[in-house]
């Protein structure tokens, strides 16, 4: 319950905004007031929780909108300048520029780290930080409740861009070797999300660029294979291949997919369509003939179930007609 004049001020204010309000007694407390106890007050907008527990441990608030949509990915590379200050006091005043997701190697604070994927470039924020999202910042000797001002932040070109994905698509290739499926398909599909907001000039650059969004969705593809998830290896399997029609491990990948689903019409036509690209494949025409073999099977065990209902069928006519 607030008197009058608050309900109306604060419906005029704007987010950041820090107003005193001076009200006549009419939509205060009247003439008579409430003696000492009535004075000005000033009404402070925080800003926006966003931390994940929603627990107010990141609060943040924007004095600065960025530039565009486009949010750092994990494994980004990052500039900003950050200024923390505790009780009034600046501890920490620095440019830093890391690895998203890496950020407690450069003593970037927990609650710094998880608002950087939030933001744009060009955008400035003030975050109110407290518990646990003030981790990294113990060298300072900061209890909780710890204000942390972002100044700026920067993203990587389009060009830095194109020379990061190649670095990612090594380290993917390297957990692949390991059998680290999981791990593999996070960098390549960084490195398809990279590329696909890009936007390269010179022709080496472009042509490197389809490269690497084909390697990336086909790997992705091999590693979907191993974990068994079909749905996914085929989706990656159709990416590739609007680089690259005529890839053999694509379309092997995805005949393997539509015949683990029973799809054995599909899952020929892929195969066939190896064979009219290279007809030296002999694996290609193996699983040819498992398909075949599979379709007999499924064909005489499905015939037999036929035979056996209207075997049942006609008995139970039989013993109806005796009965009767």
């Amino acid at each position: 319950e607030v008197i009058k004049a608050w309900d109306i001020g604060v419906a005029t204010m704007k987010r950041g905004e820090i107003s005193r309000f001076i009200s006549k007694p009419k939509y205060a407390y009247g003439l008579k007031g409430l003696g000492d106890k009535v004075g000005s007050a000033d009404i402070r907008y925080l800003g926006k929780d966003i931390s994940d527990e929603r627990d107010q441990s990141i609060v943040r608030r924007i004095l600065r909108k960025g530039e565009g949509f486009e949010k750092p990915n994990e494994d980004a590379t990052v500039q900003i300048n950050l200024k923390g200050t505790h009780q009034g006091q600046i501890f920490d005043e620095r440019t830093v520029i890391f690895i998203a997701g890496g950020g407690c190697l450069q003593n970037v604070p927990l609650g710094v780290e998880c608002a950087v994927f939030r933001m744009t470039k060009g955008e400035r924020w003030k975050l109110y930080l407290k518990s646990k999202a003030t981790q990294g910042v113990e060298k300072f000797h900061i209890p909780s409740d710890l204000p942390v001002e972002y100044e700026e932040d920067k993203f990587l070109s389009d060009e830095q861009k194109l020379k990061q994905s190649e670095i990612l698509k090594q380290r993917g290739d390297e957990f692949v070797k390991g059998g680290h499926y999981e791990l593999a398909i996070k960098k390549y599909k960084t490195v398809y999300n990279y590329l696909l907001s890009a936007s390269l000039r010179s022709s080496s650059d472009i042509e490197q660029s389809r490269q690497l969004k084909f390697a990336s969705q086909s790997n992705l593809a091999l590693c979907y294979l191993k974990l068994g998830d079909y749905g996914q290896c085929k989706r990656a399997c159709d990416n590739a291949l609007m680089f690259d029609s005529q890839n053999e491990k694509c379309l092997f990948r995805r005949g393997q997919c539509q015949l683990a689903w029973g799809n054995f019409h599909q899952a020929i036509q892929d195969f066939e369509t190896i064979l009219k690209l290279n007809p030296s494949n002999a694996v290609a025409k193996q699983q040819i003939q498992a398909c075949e073999v599979k379709k007999k099977e499924l064909y005489n065990s499905t015939r037999k179930t036929a035979v056996k209902e209207d075997t049942m069928d006609k008995v139970r006519n039989i013993s109806h007609r005796i009965v009767s």
